[in-house]
């Protein structure tokens, strides 16, 4: 895929499954909502997650989004990343806001932006720093396999 393929591709797709390196060697996969910002992804968790415990210890992560059933319409992308979290509170609650925003189509309740605030104190942002990237599109296969 091009890059503004990917960039649409993710526009489109909902869940992104993150790969990260437990404490004995082995990955710890967990699916994220995320929003992508100037071609980057970022996601939140529960800053007590073991997935955050887990990029403490080693800051790396792929990802990994795919979409399609059937194998002549599969396309996807993998992403080796670098992981940067923050954990200041109002940037935090910033993204919280733009990825329920994201989800839910438009703006976003009273009640349903005070909840995403309120979790904001307990929450880290994740910025996915792109290393490496592989792309697939099986409808460009043309029927040949």
């Amino acid at each position: 895929m091009t890059d503004e393929e990917v960039l649409a591709f993710l526009d489109e797709q909902r869940t992104v499954v993150c790969a990260t390196n437990g404490r004995e060697g082995r990955p710890h996969l967990m699916p994220l909502w995320y929003v992508v910002r100037d071609g980057r992804l970022w996601s939140w968790t529960y800053a007590k997650s073991q997935k955050v415990r887990n990029l403490e210890r080693d800051a790396r992560a792929t990802l990994q989004v795919e979409a399609g059933v059937d194998y002549e319409v599969l396309r996807g992308v993998m992403l080796e990343t670098d992981v940067t979290i923050h954990r200041e509170t109002d940037d935090v609650a910033a993204l919280g806001v733009e990825i329920f925003t994201r989800y839910t189509g438009g703006e976003l309740a009273d009640d349903v932006r005070e909840m995403v605030l309120t979790q904001a104190t307990k929450r880290v942002a994740m910025e996915f720093v792109e290393r490496t990237r592989v792309t697939w599109d099986h409808r460009k296969l043309g029927g040949t396999y």
